[in-house]
């Protein structure tokens, strides 16, 4: 498929001004294809030749201005139209398109559970061209009118309200004027709960298997969704801008969610079918938050090339978490952002594929697909949060809503954006934009504290990067009447680069760089705050300090400054102490699949599984009285997913409960069961009764999952089979295969498919395309196999092979971190 460059699309949105598409899909015409229609109204601004995108199972028919025009003359997804006059035109399409399996285009998915299907698009970038005939870029915005004819008894939903005229025909509102990658639809016998809410219609949807489940938690989104929807108009001027707002959770769905307007579409593990903790509700909270900003931001005013994609994410990952803060019980969520989103953004900037968070060379949407990663989204955040400590929220949201005013419904640019904030303060904002949206790379801020001849200390911090900061620095003693906690002193504002040494008086037991971590930045500790750190973390009184110090840790063990043992040490000391619940699941994460299975050695391996076993035993002790089941609930699912015996994971399966809970609901049985597959402790039956047990889609990619996982010859060859060869897996089928394929216990049984997996890779990328080939790099990947050897054929095949973009930046990816991982050990 050719793929939109730059230079095309400023040619053609300097040629054409598009008006209006009308657009009919007829749902019923099979499991395999549907039937697309559709009439696009146009003007062209010169006599010149141009091309619309489509990339059809069949094309019928095409005639533009009445005249015919050939099919044949469609090369891979681009129909030309030569010879265009100035003036207006009408084109016309007909065509039967492809469903999807893949999350791509026009996704169609049946439910084991109930055999009903239901469809749903995901348009982003160029996938549009799957689903109807368009001039597939983000600034030739226009106005949409659909309808969908579909099976009786579906309901179809879309950007605007839609209408059933009987006999399964529905029709939706005209849009305003929105971009061809934001159209929307998603059909099938969904199970919907509706409200209203300043005159506005609300609803919310989704498969019908999973309907007890939204209804258990409607309020619970609904009243975040009010929430959030209050607190964007008491800091936006302009009025939320479409007819209505559903929210979809669709099956298979690639991402966390999009922003197509007024029909968010979320993937349905929001709905939760078994036990989550407070933290995971706060997550599907963020992302609520985080999909109605893009009401705004990204749907009202619209990037006006992919490069600017950061202007949607930034901000709308920025906001999603300020204002849930604001608005919802969930006030605690830049803890979590800490942990889990700028860990993130931190690994993804220390990568060879790193790239500013507002690139200037994104040359076409192949390469504009790929900064859809930590730098786009966590990142652009904290510089988002940055400016606002710099510039004060005041100023910020008046160059806002500048912003807004100046450019709804039509398209902006990064100087846009930078020219409406500059408008509304006295700070050089262009100049801060250079330096921190144009450049790549973690600053690393370490401090010097010096002793004067009075007995007071001075404060110098060194910055090796280029940006300035604006930081908080804490200054922490120890509590004289408990020795293991600490008490803030004072919080000092500084600015980096200093003009001058920062006195402190008194030197403290910890020295904290970035308390409150309102900057981006790697920070070290002095020796005498590190000591400090090593004894008395758990005693730090706030979350938000607490995890700016567990990410320093990370940090410093990633870089080789800390043995990963030591970080070990460290969750063993003092995760049996903690109360955050973003704070215990992130080390955990990071301890097991990190340090255990790749820093340390395979020889170091067993010991450390031993003592996260022993520190999630802890944890379950602690919690035996009820009093947090959330963390209760963490600490089991790490016990399972740790555990290097079977026979106590095993009774909990046979008994059906943790003694003293919780009781094994879907989720946990199918952790435990793919945890005794790992080990060799069950087979095929049992697998195949807890998927008679839970027929499920859930249920159907744990059973792929502990197949995979099974440590037999036969088993991991009809895996691979599965993966590589059949191409009849969903994206999340394949996604659970491989997860269970590689295990670090299996490393023997499943060396020879290490060499195997880059030349089956780049084949499979190339004829399933971007969306699987970002599931193999991501999960097919050997990350276990970390060996020098691993590391020499994939570079090999880096230099050797022709790779489809996405895989080759996943490839780029995993052989970085894959580096990392064998100095960390040499260090």
């Amino acid at each position: 498929m050719s793929v939109l460059t730059r230079d095309e699309a400023q040619t053609r949105a300097r040629l054409l001004d598009v008006h209006h598409y009308t657009i009919e899909l007829d749902l019923t015409t099979g499991e395999d294809t549907f039937d697309s229609r559709t009439v696009i109204r146009f003007t062209a601004r010169a006599d010149a030749d141009t091309f619309v995108e489509l990339k059809p199972a069949e094309l019928r028919s095409v005639t533009l201005d009445g005249h015919p025009l050939d099919p044949e003359q469609l090369v891979e997804n681009r129909l030309p139209l030569p010879a265009l006059t100035a003036g207006e035109h009408e084109l016309r399409v007909d065509a039967s398109m492809r469903y999807s399996r893949t999350g791509e285009g026009m996704h169609r998915f049946t439910d084991p559970t109930d055999g009903e299907t239901y469809l749903y698009t995901q348009l982003f970038m160029n996938d549009v061209q799957r689903v109807f005939a368009a001039f597939d870029q983000p600034d030739l915005k226009a106005v949409f009118d659909l309808s969908v004819t579909a099976p009786q008894g579906w309901t179809v939903l879309a950007n605007g309200i839609t209408e059933h005229l009987g006999e399964g025909r529905w029709q939706a509102a005209t849009t305003p004027l929105i971009s061809t990658y934001l159209v929307a639809v998603a059909a099938g016998p969904w199970h919907s709960i509706r409200t209203e809410h300043r005159g506005l219609p609300f609803g919310i949807h989704c498969r019908r298997s999973l309907a007890p489940h939204l209804d258990a938690d409607a309020e619970e989104i609904l009243d975040i969704t009010r929430q959030c929807y209050d607190r964007y108009h008491e800091k936006f001027e302009e009025p939320y801008p479409f007819d209505s707002y559903d929210q979809a959770f669709v099956p298979e769905f690639n991402a966390g969610a999009m922003e197509n307007p007024g029909l968010v579409t979320f993937r349905d593990e929001f709905v939760y079918r078994s036990a989550v903790t407070d933290t995971e509700r706060q997550t599907r909270g963020m992302v609520i938050a985080h999909e109605m900003a893009h009401m705004w931001f990204g749907d009202l005013v619209t990037l006006q090339w992919w490069d600017d994609i950061w202007l949607n994410e930034s901000f709308a990952e920025y906001m999603g978490y300020q204002t849930l803060t604001e608005a919802t019980r969930f006030t605690d969520t830049w803890t979590d952002f800490g942990v889990v989103r700028k860990a993130w953004g931190y690994d993804a900037d220390q990568r060879p594929s790193t790239h500013p968070v507002a690139p200037e060379n994104v040359d076409d949407t192949a390469s504009a697909l790929l900064n859809f990663d930590g730098i786009s989204y966590a990142k652009g955040a904290s510089a988002l949060r940055q400016l606002v400590a710099w510039l004060g929220e005041k100023d910020f949201l008046a160059g806002i809503n500048t912003h807004f005013a100046r450019h709804k419904f039509a398209n902006a640019t990064l100087a846009d954006f930078i020219d409406s904030l500059a408008s509304g303060t006295e700070r050089d904002v262009h100049a801060w934009a250079d330096v921190w949206l144009r450049t790549t790379g973690v600053d690393t801020l370490t401090p010097t504290t010096t002793r004067a001849d009075d007995g007071t200390h001075t404060l110098t911090v060194d910055r090796a990067g280029s940006r300035p900061h604006r930081i908080a620095v804490g200054l922490y003693d120890q509590d004289l009447g408990d020795t293991g906690r600490l008490v803030l002193r004072e919080r000092l504002d500084l600015d980096i680069p200093q003009s001058d040494p920062q006195a402190l008086g008194k030197r403290p037991a910890l020295l904290l760089l970035n308390d409150g971590d309102l900057t981006y930045a790697k920070v070290r500790f002095d020796p005498d705050s590190f000591e400090t750190v090593r004894t008395s973390l758990s005693g730090l009184p706030e979350p938000l300090t607490r995890a700016v110090v567990w990410n320093a840790l990370r940090d410093a063990v990633r870089d080789g400054e800390l043995p990963a043992s030591a970080y070990l040490d460290a969750a063993r000391a003092h995760l049996p102490h903690e109360t955050d619940l973003a704070l215990v699941q992130g080390v955990l994460a990071f301890a097991s699949a990190q340090v255990a299975d790749r820093y340390l050695t395979p020889e170091d391996r067993p010991a450390a599984l031993t003592t996260l076993t022993a520190l999630c035993r802890d944890l379950i002790r602690r919690t035996e009285d009820g009093s947090d089941p959330g963390l209760r609930l963490i600490a089991v699912r790490h016990f399972i997913d740790v555990a290097a015996h079977p026979d106590t994971i095993a009774a909990w399966l046979t008994e059906g409960t943790v003694p003293g809970g919780p009781e094994l609901d879907p989720e946990l049985r199918w952790r435990v069961l793919s945890r005794l597959a790992v080990l060799g402790a069950t087979e095929e039956t049992a697998i195949a009764a807890e998927l008679a047990r839970d027929p499920s889609a859930t249920g159907q990619e744990g059973a792929a999952r502990c197949r995979a996982a099974l440590p037999d010859p036969e088993a991991k060859r009809t895996a691979w089979e599965a993966m590589f060869t059949a191409d009849d897996l969903s994206n999340y089928l394949f996604t659970a295969t491989a997860q269970g394929f590689w295990q670090p216990e299996q490393a023997d049984l499943v060396r020879e498919y290490v060499p195997r997996f880059y030349e089956d890779a780049v084949t499979l990328a190339a004829r399933r395309g971007p969306a699987i080939a970002e599931a193999a790099g991501r999960w097919a990947f050997p990350t276990h196999a970390v060996e020098p050897e691993t590391l020499r054929l994939g570079e090999d095949c880096l230099r050797d092979a022709d790779l489809i973009p996405a895989l080759r930046r996943k490839l780029v990816d995993q052989l970085d971190d894959l580096a990392r991982a064998l100095r960390v050990r040499e260090a």
